[in-house]
């Protein structure tokens, strides 16, 4: 295959996928690690994708679903500003559910000696807080889904009803004045709206990047919330927006 052609499949498989790793393309075309790196390279020299840790992605689409393995390196240093705010808000003795976001892995490598109860249906958080003695830990269950290393589905949302907490962490792919809290899987969005019922507080986690956007599923409306956390400042317009809710911003 020439390289021109490779490269086309590569912009077309991108644009209907969302994100691709360095692994699932040299196996698929056959070539090594370095040539793909090079393909991503002139490709997002033409503005196609964005390249970051093992792989490639693109944000544009109301229904993006970018692999977990891949959004662990983006925006990383907005999502330490964002967990160690959260911190604050965690006490030794609380109950707190964590999504299957980025971000609250991000908090859950920060929990340290808290001692907690922490549900999730997050894999990758499980894996986190495995050999911390002082948490403990409540799976939920269901039908495990690969892309985002969670357990989601009908069987998730009804164990999870089962479940409340004092603090609430909620991530989301889009906010919108508009259109509220929207994500680009309508899985996780299901569980994300029971979590968000469930907490005594509960707190939308979301760097500056997701404001004045919409995705694919609604998730809920902003009176679910009682506070925001942001990873750098955002406009006038969104600080009054949240005042006149009554929505505490946090902008870290």
């Amino acid at each position: 295959m020439l390289p021109i052609e490779r490269k086309n499949q590569i912009k077309e498989m991108i644009i209907e996928k969302k994100s691709l790793t360095v692994a699932q393309m040299t196996k698929q075309f056959k070539v090594t690690e370095e040539t793909i790196r090079r393909d991503l390279k002139q490709l997002e020299e033409e503005g196609i994708l964005t390249r970051t840790y093992g792989g490639a992605y693109i944000s544009e689409g109301v229904q993006n679903d970018v692999d977990i393995n891949l959004r662990e390196y983006i925006h990383v240093e907005g999502k330490k500003k964002i967990a160690k705010k959260c911190l604050s808000f965690i006490h030794s003795g609380d109950s707190i559910f964590l999504d299957a976001s980025t971000t609250s892995l991000m908090i859950a490598s920060m929990l340290n000696n808290l001692n907690l109860t922490v549900v999730t249906n997050s894999i990758k958080v499980v894996n986190t807080l495995n050999d911390s003695p002082n948490i403990n830990l409540v799976v939920i269950g269901g039908t495990f889904s690969r892309s985002s290393q969670s357990n989601l589905g009908r069987a998730a949302e009804s164990d999870l009803l089962n479940y409340f907490y004092d603090a609430a962490f909620i991530s989301c792919r889009s906010v919108s004045m508009d259109h509220g809290i929207t994500d680009s899987n309508e899985l996780q969005a299901g569980v994300r709206n029971i979590a968000a019922k469930h907490g005594n507080q509960v707190f939308l986690i979301a760097d500056y990047t997701k404001f004045d956007k919409t995705s694919f599923i609604k998730i809920c409306d902003f009176d679910a919330f009682q506070h925001v956390i942001v990873d750098d400042t955002l406009s006038d317009d969104w600080h009054t927006f949240f005042e006149n809710l009554q929505i505490t911003l946090h902008e870290a």
